[in-house]
């Protein structure tokens, strides 16, 4: 299979890339979105793999391009920073699988293989709490700060001392 791969983690672009070569697909890199759009006019793609947080275009900004120029692309987002919201985002964007760093490389495989004949059934997905939300929204903060408490309450707004409490408490999962 020629995959697509694009992430600007070249370190791990570049492990991926030789892993998918190992196991015998050609891969062509990229190392953000506009990068994954020329390549794909370049190269005969069969399947991609795009990071979620890129620079310029995000993972779903290009997602909604290829699915403009090669609709029947199967197209995976994989991402460190990953939300209930991203997920159905690109899902409802027409992404065939959505898997958070570091996946299995057979997951990823997998995901990519698969074809589906029907469209998926709708299914009625609750509505996350507020709590949940801002729960989510502090951790993909800190993420972004490096784990630096101060610097991500100071991002947040929030005096260091409140950030801690909140991340004491667990958030109700619906």
């Amino acid at each position: 299979m020629n995959i697509l791969l694009a992430d600007d983690d070249s370190a791990y672009r570049q492990r991926l890339a030789r892993a998918l070569t190992a196991r015998g697909h050609c891969v062509t890199q990229a190392v953000d979105g506009a990068e994954a759009l020329e390549m794909l006019g370049d190269h005969e793609i069969e399947a991609a793999i795009l990071d979620l947080k890129m620079p310029q275009q995000n993972g779903l900004e290009v997602l909604r391009s290829i699915l403009i120029f090669r609709p029947g692309l199967r197209v995976l987002i994989h991402t460190g920073y990953g939300s209930i919201a991203s997920a159905m985002e690109a899902v409802r964007l027409g992404a065939c699988d959505y898997c958070i760093k570091p996946t299995d490389i057979e997951k990823l495989l997998d995901s990519l293989a698969t074809k589906t004949t029907s469209p998926a059934p709708e299914i009625e997905l609750p509505t996350p709490s507020l709590e949940r939300v801002e729960w989510e929204h502090i951790h993909r903060v800190i993420a972004d700060c490096h784990g630096n408490i101060s610097e991500a309450a100071r991002v947040l707004g929030l005096h260091r001392r409140s950030l801690q409490r909140k991340l004491q408490k667990y958030p109700p999962q619906r």
